[in-house]
This record gives structure tokens, sequence and C-alpha cells, in this order.
């Protein structure tokens, strides 16, 4: 656990938390700013600060948890629609340093996380694209 981490003091019983779920690695509680009614929010117990540093095993842990809650909250609230969404540092939106999935369900017209602002980029060329995915692909691991 880290110093000064809401998220590991939830997880360590510290700071309360409405709980949805939880298993020995991983748990899921409400988002205390419910911009959507039901907005959760889905973490390791361990501290992980990003995705960076997350084990795959951990995260696929994370997403397990993740997709049971959003068949719950699709029972629960019966939404338009739902997102999972994952932010990792400052760029990236991430408000709290440790690792986290928001499963929010979502209501047309809601207002909330409009991929594109205003309108959506033109399409790439696949030349572009090509090139792109072969970059990405000489630094997967195995």
């Amino acid at each position: 656990m880290v110093a000064a981490c809401p998220f590991c003091d939830i997880a360590a019983g510290r700071l309360g938390a409405s709980v949805v779920a939880q298993t020995d690695r991983v748990m899921a509680f409400l988002d205390l700013r419910q911009a959507v009614v039901g907005h959760v929010l889905v973490i390791p117990r361990q501290h992980v600060d990003t995705i960076f540093e997350i084990d795959p095993e951990l995260a696929g842990e994370v997403m397990q948890l993740g997709v049971r809650v959003a068949q719950a909250l699709r029972e629960a609230f019966h939404p338009a629609g739902l997102n999972l969404w994952q932010s990792n540092g400052a760029a990236g939106g991430q408000e709290v340093p440790h690792f986290h999935l928001h499963v929010q369900p979502r209501r047309v017209g809601d207002g909330l996380l409009r991929v594109y602002a205003g309108h959506p980029p033109a399409p790439a060329s696949p030349d572009v694209l090509d090139g792109l995915a072969a970059r990405i692909r000489t630094f997967l691991s195995p």
C-alpha cells in the first residue's frame, strides 16, 4: 500500500466505500461522484499506479470483475449503453494514481465522455495505419 492513496485506504478498510463486489485481489465500489447513477470503480487491492505497471493477470481479474459489474448494472438500471474506461497519467485524465477501471451506465444525451471533440477525424490511409501497426508490433512483449 502507498501512503496517501485513497484507493489503497479503501482496499485496506481504512476508508469507507459503498462496495459492490470484491475478490481477494480486486474490488468494485461506487464512485463518490455519481455523474450518472451507478458509476462504479474497479481496482486492484494492490497498489499499481497505471496500466504500464500492472501485471497482465491482475489486469485480467480487474476486467473480469468489471464485466460482472457491467452485467449487474444492466439489470439494476437498464441503461441505454455503458462505458468502460481507464485513464493513465495527467495527460490521460487520471485523477487518482492507482489503476482503476470506470464502469459507467450511459443514457442518451447525458453529456458525458465524448470520444471526439466536435467532428471525428477523417479515416487514416491504409499505408499510415499499416505503418503504425508495424511500429507498435516491434514493441509488443510476448
